[in-house]
């Protein structure tokens, strides 16, 4: 990499490599779920994170770049540490509480991600790809947010009671 354009270029891959991968994941995280409420949320998110990739293949179009050019070793971090962690509990409350903390580090590393990734596209001018960008980086944080509610106002509560 030797200049801006490089980097935003790489966090385009990198975010798309990110997606996908949890795209990929996303169903293993569902098919443990006990919670009907957090298992919808996941299920609508899902969707999200579809549109997302194909918004990203959409940016990279414009960019004229390959959105394959990257693996993002964070995410797959992330999914293997979600699923060592799942191996080790039983369905249930806690179990869900689990995914959702997994599934919490997931949307924290993409909003960090599409965050930069925007301020970035603002930096080198492309302005559409910021909008296309913050629409999705909204996405994110409206995503993280319902799993926060749904923590703190029924899985938590009940994994405690366990």
């Amino acid at each position: 990499m030797e200049t801006m354009d490089d980097f935003f270029e790489h966090m385009i891959q990198d975010i798309y490599s990110a997606e996908k991968q949890a795209l990929e994941s996303m169903p293993q995280l569902v098919k443990r779920v006990q919670s009907d409420q957090l298992r919808q949320a996941l299920q609508v998110h899902q969707r999200e994170s579809e549109s997302q990739v194909t918004r990203l293949e959409q940016i990279a179009k414009q960019l004229g770049i390959d959105p394959d050019g990257e693996i993002c070793m964070a995410m797959q971090g992330l999914i293997e540490e979600a699923q060592d962690l799942l191996d080790q509990l039983e369905d249930g409350p806690l179990a869900d509480a689990a995914i959702i903390g997994a599934a919490q580090k997931m949307e924290h590393y993409e909003i960090a991600s599409y965050g930069t990734a925007r301020t970035l596209a603002l930096q080198t001018g492309q302005e559409k790809v910021a909008d296309l960008l913050e629409t999705t980086l909204k996405e994110e944080k409206a995503a993280d947010e319902k799993l926060t509610f749904i923590a703190t106002h029924s899985v938590n509560q009940k994994a405690a009671q366990e």
